[in-house]
């Protein structure tokens, strides 16, 4: 938990750096417009490929089979699709890598990995704490 904590701090630092190197190499109206743009690819390529996922989950649930793969692979889009959504060059390409299918399979594979260690450890649901 702490690591997302540091990770939510440190990530927007880093995008607002980049951004404003971006902004002072291509312009304010350029930047703010890449932004915009990467913003509504995401949001529209995450909503296709979350469909696809929801359909490979139906299809897995009517043949009588536990969808483990595509549940993992939905996270990661969903991660994906909000990271796309927030405003920053890193964020961006994090985003855009969990949510295109020839790449998502690192983390997917990420998320198993870290599941898995956490069922080992004899854990059985996820607790967030504020």
């Amino acid at each position: 938990m702490k690591r997302i904590v540091l990770l939510l701090i440190l990530l927007p630092i880093l995008d607002l750096y980049i951004l404003i190197k971006a902004s002072q190499t291509m312009g304010f109206g350029v930047t703010v417009v890449l932004i915009i743009l990467t913003g509504i690819a995401g949001y529209y390529l995450a909503k296709t490929e979350g469909k696809l996922v929801i359909r490979s989950i139906n299809s897995a649930m009517s043949q009588g089979n536990i969808p483990g793969n595509e549940i993992l692979i939905g996270l990661s889009i969903l991660v994906g699709g909000f990271l796309l959504l927030l405003p920053g060059i890193v964020t961006d390409i994090v985003g855009i890598t969990m949510v295109l299918p020839g790449t998502r399979n690192f983390y997917k594979e990420y998320f198993k990995e870290k599941i898995e260690k956490l069922i080992n450890k004899g854990y059985t649901k996820i607790m967030i704490r504020w």
